[in-house]
């Protein structure tokens, strides 16, 4: 098929280039001629483990290519995907004035049948309001609107994205349905269903999983504060939960709260379409209020260890990106923690793998940049881990002890054993675990 895909961030660029390596001839359109210039010459705009592999072929044979004229690129596309960002404003409501702005644009021009599918996460009644903006100057005989949410686990997407657990596809329209299926028949031939439903339900649907998954988070968070309060270790009670197959193991890890570019927006966007019907979603208030104080679990135990006071301290911290695999610092834990660490006198000398340029760009020369994990020791009083990256797991424990003043960690993530932290000799703060003391 021929597929427009309008917007190349994170979802946008995966989506496209995943089209693109099932064959299909892909054209993605941004504003930003800086970076689709940047495409244009091989350069992959993000980080994502696979993508540039999928990239760097399939714009090696001309499948996927870029382009920021919205009218060329759409003239032959038989499915418009609108893959826009859809940010928060300050109420909390996903802002939808780039999706439906780009709609009232191709209500302008186009000339043939098209299915406009809405790939963004938006709100219940999205697609209405697209098929509106289109209808301003279109035929409604020439389009139909199909809401696809999109299901991908940043540092993992290229699988999720071409061996999804489900496709979700709502439309009322046979001739949409019909068209989406098929494009989507490649992706699902170990059996994963293709899940057909109304536009409102298929807007729901992403809301609620990501609200339910953050949930899931927030409770484990909270289990594992009142852990530490009454003594119990809450990996032994994440693993004696988890085996009920009623449960299951995922999304059970506790830590310094969840962040990124879905369940931060998402959960903010579903308690305030739940406000404008009169419902009090009080389960998400709860979460959005235990995951913020849930990110300043780590400043708060290094201020406790130093009496309350951090001036003139330096704070070596690994890990920026929100999760491992990744270079996104939306709404990432360790960016409240560096905040709060300066705000208290503190320097910081930091180190992330993928992450460090995006954090650079906020706060410039009053963070230490490393170049390696061991370099962001030198000189530093303790350690806080605030990303799992897999580098992190096994270090050199006697290197860290003769780089940092004194043997001191605190980690947000839960990465080292308990009993061998005290083999070791470290005072040892985790999440919901006993404290190793020296």
């Amino acid at each position: 098929m021929n597929i427009t895909v309008v917007g190349t961030g994170y979802v946008g660029l995966v989506s496209g280039t995943c089209f693109a390596e099932t064959g299909n001839n892909v054209v993605c359109v941004d504003i930003d001629q800086q970076k689709v210039t940047r495409m244009q010459a091989g350069e992959v705009p993000i980080y994502e483990p696979g993508l540039e592999l999928l990239f760097e072929r399939n714009t090696r044979q001309g499948r996927l290519t870029f382009t920021t004229d919205l009218a060329a690129a759409t003239e032959t596309a038989e499915i418009i995907f609108l893959a826009l960002p859809t940010p928060p404003g300050e109420d909390g409501s996903a802002d939808l004035s780039y999706i439906l702005g780009v709609a009232e644009q191709l209500g302008k021009i186009i000339t043939s049948y098209k299915v406009i599918v809405d790939k963004s996460t938006v709100p219940v009644g999205t697609a209405e309001r697209v098929h509106l903006a289109l209808a301003k100057n279109l035929s409604e005989d020439l389009f139909d609107v199909v809401s696809n949410p999109e299901f991908l686990r940043e540092g993992v997407a290229i699988d999720d994205f071409l061996k999804p657990d489900r496709v979700v596809i709502g439309t009322t329209s046979e001739r949409a349905q019909k068209k989406i299926k098929e494009l989507y028949e490649p992706f699902v031939r170990q059996g994963n269903p293709i899940i057909m439903m109304d536009e409102r339900s298929a807007e729901m649907t992403k809301y609620a999983a990501n609200s339910y998954l953050a949930t899931r988070i927030t409770f484990m968070n909270e289990i594992a504060n009142l852990c530490e309060k009454v003594g119990a270790n809450v990996d032994q009670v994440r693993r004696g939960m988890g085996s009920d197959s009623r449960i299951g193991k995922r999304f059970l890890f506790p830590g310094v709260g969840y962040g990124g570019s879905c369940f931060p927006k998402d959960v903010q966007a579903l308690a305030k379409t739940s406000d404008e019907y009169d419902y009090d979603f009080r389960i998400l208030k709860s979460v959005m209020s235990v995951n913020y104080q849930q990110r300043m679990r780590l400043y708060d135990k290094i201020l406790a260890y130093f009496n309350n006071d951090l001036q003139g301290k330096t704070i070596a911290l690994w890990g920026l990106a929100f999760k491992p695999n990744t270079d996104d610092i939306r709404e990432a834990p360790a960016i409240y923690t560096i905040k709060s660490l300066l705000a208290a006198g503190a320097q910081v000398r930091t180190y992330d793998p993928e992450a460090m340029k995006n954090v650079q760009a906020i706060f410039g020369d009053q963070v230490v940049f490393a170049t390696d994990q061991y370099e962001a020791l030198i000189g530093a009083d303790v350690l806080a881990i605030a990303t799992e990256w897999s580098v992190f797991r096994t270090p050199s424990f006697q290197v860290m002890k003769e780089l940092l003043k004194a043997p001191v960690i605190f980690d947000g993530r839960n990465l080292y054993d308990l009993e061998m932290m005290e083999e070791k000799g470290f005072h040892y703060e985790s999440i919901g675990r006993n404290v190793v003391s020296l």
